[in-house]
């Protein structure tokens, strides 16, 4: 059973990257984002069945102004349920170190 402890930073970030383009862009990665080692671990990842990645077949690539996606991916319920804990770790992490002055105390 992975944990986000047995993860590490980059596996961490790219979790993160392929959930943003899974919620904001239907699973379109746009792979100038990623670097050899973000490759190795999603084909590692899509191995283990932990994520769904892949090639776009070239006729099927859309050019347009925000980018190429020439690549797609799927989170698995474990990968979806990973991401959420590690996006709200990332939230307290920040929020901790942060120096400023809320209006008002809850």
């Amino acid at each position: 059973m992975r944990t986000l402890d047995t993860m590490t930073s980059d596996e961490r970030n790219l979790l993160l990257y392929l959930e943003t383009r899974a919620v904001d862009y239907g699973g379109l990665v746009d792979v100038k984002h990623m670097n050899k080692e973000d490759f190795d671990i999603a084909k590692k990842w899509d191995k283990e069945k932990f994520i769904k990645f892949g090639r776009i077949k070239f006729r099927y690539i859309k050019f347009h102004s925000i980018g190429v996606s020439t690549h797609w991916c799927e989170l698995s319920e474990e990968a979806w349920k990973l991401a959420h804990s590690e996006r709200k770790a990332r939230c307290i992490r920040i929020m901790s170190k942060q120096t400023i002055y809320k209006t008002c105390d809850r």
